[in-house]
């Protein structure tokens, strides 16, 4: 199902409140991503119509069964660009963070899946993945202190 970025930062947010306290309010949601409730109840009744949550005005929010499987892509997504970022690439956490949040919704699935595939090559050597790491952690230092060329 095609979402928005919007929408998907919407179900994912709803996701997990829903996780953490079994029912979602607009009030949480607004207060989570920062927007005004206008904005929450407009995505609430376009995610409703889609079958991804239960929603009525004034009432709480709960997941639907195919909302969550929407919500878990999603989350799944984000965390696989961030593991990536953070463990392959040496990104620090919030830039990390940031990356995931604006890339997870553009990715395609066989660039994630790809991603996937070369983490587990990495890490299924203990030897490559510390030499691997380590030596593109020297790569990029030289870059920094001018010691190898840019592109």
């Amino acid at each position: 199902m095609e979402l928005s970025a919007s929408l998907e930062d919407y179900i994912e947010t709803i996701y997990h409140i829903v996780e953490e306290k079994q029912v979602a309010r607009a009030k949480n949601i607004a207060d989570h991503l920062g927007v005004s409730r206008a904005s929450v109840t407009e995505a609430l009744r376009t995610l409703s119509s889609k079958g991804l949550i239960n929603y009525a005005p004034y009432e709480v929010i709960t997941m639907t069964s195919a909302g969550r499987i929407v919500a878990e892509d999603v989350i799944f997504r984000h965390t696989t660009l961030k593991k990536f970022f953070t463990e392959i690439l040496t990104i620090d956490e919030e830039t990390a963070e940031d990356g995931a949040c604006k890339i997870e919704h553009a990715a395609p699935p066989q660039v994630i899946n790809r991603m996937i595939d070369f983490m587990k090559f990495v890490n299924s050597s203990p030897d490559l993945e510390e030499s691997l790491i380590n030596n593109f952690k020297i790569f990029i230092e030289s870059r920094k202190t001018g010691n190898q060329t840019t592109d």
